[in-house]
């Protein structure tokens, strides 16, 4: 179908009128036009993401109608000697309410009961109740961390972790089997179900209950606390109440769900600004940690303070390197446990498993990897998981990363290495004494539209055609291919890379550093991470060991800019 033919369907029936006039309004701007239809919304591992709007390239009811009587179809097919269940969550951004009524309806009008959360969820809590309710499906109206005018669709499968192959690629089979006249909107509201406090009680009993401390140095821990105008506040203050941390400081200003994230340039914890606010209460009141949770509080942010008692954010491996060694440090240890992580997350929580002799895990980028392998191991005991991106898993209860039972792990962590007079700081360097010292950087480039999507296209192609065998003056001694699933040594022998194939590169220099390039697959953006090393013999040569694993970051990033 042409661009011109796939604006035209637009203009006409099953198009309501507020849909066609959106249409005529963006054809007196062609460039907008263009993008809006140039091509269909990726539905992937994760879902949906894009801007709202209309157009077959935006969020819109059409595209998540289609998806969901996708869904639909492949649901009872799939299920087809039960009636399925599905659980549906929403974050709150613009739309979301309303784009999960409109998802609810297409599913009852298929014949699936449809369990809908009252108010807004974090996505955790969804992966939990899906699970909780053994339904067969879960559904978030989230774009996560994404700038305001986005929205997306996130999918969860039976064991309540996102769905992955071939699982999606069975679902997108389905959709695009549809025309958009087939999206059933006939609801039956027999079907559809309210989900109150029920399931939030269950999560926050059992996110409590496998908690590492249970002391009185909780109700001592000073904590501030941002949810970003996100779901965070739904759950997290019942936690923290469970729990027994009492002395809790909320970012008011941020506390107040809103799609628009009024006091933020991005609603990313990520961002140094997202928590100017968070930074200036935690200083008034001399703080001890602070947390910060995104949209639909998956990922989380935490401020410490460094030996000089000033401020700093940890990166998100930092944050799974100091909380996943307190599970390795406070938990029952076998053969049988293991830790995951991902390819493009730091190496270091490799060397931690070494140390305390257990296996770690590398799945690809994205958190469904690491819910893949609780489900493929079931004979293995799955201790903790992390990825760069501010991600962290603990237990097996829910199926994706938990920035809830994560941010209470910080506190007990805050909590207890304070009771010892420690802190979080201390402990960082500590375990950079004893399993090496690492220092990661990402660089993201923005490149939007087609335009740009065709940009980051060249780009990968020619890291494959034309594989540099040098960056910065340092040998490259293998290069991965994950989409062709194979890494190439320097000498050219050749060896099978046992992941699912992806769309993502990564070499390895022969001084330990290692970099890797992906297209990002929620956002116009090509991704570098970077990973440099070196020992560090005492506490003391911090600064200085850092400051020179900087400088070879630098001349690494400095390589792939020219």
């Amino acid at each position: 179908m042409t661009l011109n033919e796939r604006i035209e369907q637009w203009e006409k029936a099953p198009f309501d009128a507020t849909t066609i006039a959106e249409v005529n309004t963006l054809r007196e701007n062609p460039n907008e036009l263009e993008d809006a239809f140039y091509a269909d919304v990726a539905f992937g591992t994760g879902g949906m993401r894009g801007i709202m709007g209309v157009g077959t390239n935006r969020i819109n009811r059409y595209t998540l109608g289609k998806a969901s009587q996708g869904l639909a179809n492949y649901l009872n097919t799939r299920f087809k000697n039960t009636v399925p269940k599905i659980v549906i969550a929403y974050d709150c951004r613009n739309n979301s309410h309303a784009f999960a009524k409109i998802v609810a309806q297409v599913f009852s009008a298929n014949t699936i009961e449809t369990y809908l959360f009252s108010t807004l969820r974090p996505t955790p809590v969804l992966s939990f109740a899906v699970r909780q309710l053994e339904a067969q499906a879960g559904i978030v109206l989230t774009a996560s961390h994404n700038p305001p005018e986005y929205n997306g669709y996130k999918v969860y499968n039976q064991f309540g972790g996102q769905i992955v192959p071939p699982e999606d690629n069975h679902i997108v089979q389905h959709i695009e089997a549809l025309n958009f006249s087939d999206i059933g909107w006939e609801e039956n509201p027999s079907l559809i179900h309210d989900i109150d406090t029920k399931v939030d009680d269950a999560y926050v009993e059992t996110i409590v209950n496998k908690s590492i401390l249970s002391d009185p140095q909780r109700s001592k821990t000073s904590i501030v606390f941002t949810s970003l105008h996100g779901t965070a506040i739904a759950t997290m203050p019942a936690v923290f109440k469970k729990a027994g941390y009492t002395n809790v400081h909320w970012v008011e200003e941020q506390s107040e769900p809103n799609g628009n994230f009024p006091t933020v340039v991005s609603p990313n914890p990520e961002e140094k600004e997202a928590f100017e606010l968070a930074l200036k209460k935690a200083k008034k009141i001399d703080a001890d940690i602070i947390l910060g949770t995104d949209p639909d509080a998956d990922r989380l942010g935490i401020g410490i303070k460094n030996l000089e008692g000033e401020w700093m954010l940890l990166n998100g491996n930092q944050l799974m390197v100091v909380l996943t060694r307190f599970v390795l440090e406070n938990s029952p240890i076998s053969s049988n446990n293991f830790i995951a992580s991902t390819v493009v997350s730091t190496p270091m929580m490799g060397k931690m498993a070494e140390a305390f002799k257990v296996e770690c895990k590398l799945g690809l980028t994205g958190f469904k990897w690491i819910a893949k392998m609780i489900q493929d191991f079931p004979a293995q005991t799955f201790l903790c998981g992390g990825e760069e991106s501010y991600g962290f898993l603990y237990g097996e209860d829910v199926r994706d990363k938990d920035a809830i039972s994560a941010a209470l792990l910080a506190c007990d962590l805050q909590s207890h290495l304070a009771a010892k007079g420690s802190s979080v700081y201390a402990y960082l360097i500590d375990s950079y004494q004893r399993y090496g010292c690492f220092h990661e950087d990402l660089v993201s480039v923005n490149k939007k539209g087609k335009k740009g999507a065709e940009e980051i296209d060249a780009i990968m192609h020619e890291f494959r055609t034309n594989t540099p065998t040098t960056i910065a003056g340092i040998a490259v001694i293998a290069f991965d291919d994950f989409l062709d699933s194979m890494t190439t040594l320097a000498n050219g022998e050749k060896q099978t890379i046992d992941l699912p194939k992806a769309n993502v590169l990564r070499f390895h220099l022969e001084d330990g550093s290692t970099i890797a390039v992906r297209p990002s697959g929620t956002e116009p953006k090509i991704k570098y991470y970077f990973s440099v090393n070196a020992s560090l013999d005492k506490a003391s040569n911090y600064t200085l060991v850092n400051n020179q694993l900087k400088e070879k970051c630098k001349q690494l990033i400095n390589f792939f800019a020219s």
